[in-house]
């Protein structure tokens, strides 16, 4: 990925982040976007409760990832905010690549459903809960962008 673009999406997805304040459940956007040419991108930010930020990478690079991957999502990249008051503590994001957005839908449905994701995040969470929300923004690239 470029530098330019991750860093309009880190400041876009950061702008949306603070702008809704805490939640306690999955949140995305509604499906009212008229269909694109291409692919569609999708940012996500996890922010966990206190210290679980390690077990959430843990968890990323021994299980989600693969299972991601399974269920037909291509996986573009993760970062961390590099400053504590961006969230560094708690705060992982990433993006992923659908071919559409009924096909991220559809991948997000099975991936939800697959024994081995939820034997994961069931062994992962036997000392609490990891995550406290997850934010969604599904992403067009604009006509200018190498990402098309």
């Amino acid at each position: 990925m470029k530098p330019l673009l991750l860093l309009v999406a880190v400041a876009v997805l950061s702008s949306f982040a603070a702008a809704d304040g805490p939640k306690s459940a999955v949140t995305t956007e509604t499906e009212t976007l008229a269909p694109v040419q291409g692919r569609c991108y999708e940012l996500r930010t996890y922010k966990t409760h206190p210290g679980k930020l390690d077990a959430l990478h843990a968890r990323f690079r021994n299980h989600t990832n693969k299972l991601l991957e399974k269920h037909g999502m291509k996986l573009i990249g993760f970062w961390v905010p590099q400053d504590a008051d961006h969230g560094a503590a708690d705060t992982l994001i990433y993006i992923v690549e659908h071919p559409t957005r009924k096909a991220a839908k559809i991948a997000w449905s099975s991936f939800g459903k697959d024994p081995a994701w939820i034997a994961a995040r069931t062994e992962s969470e036997k000392d609490g809960p990891i995550v406290i929300r997850v934010d969604s923004v599904f992403l067009n690239p604009t006509d200018y962008s190498e990402l098309k």
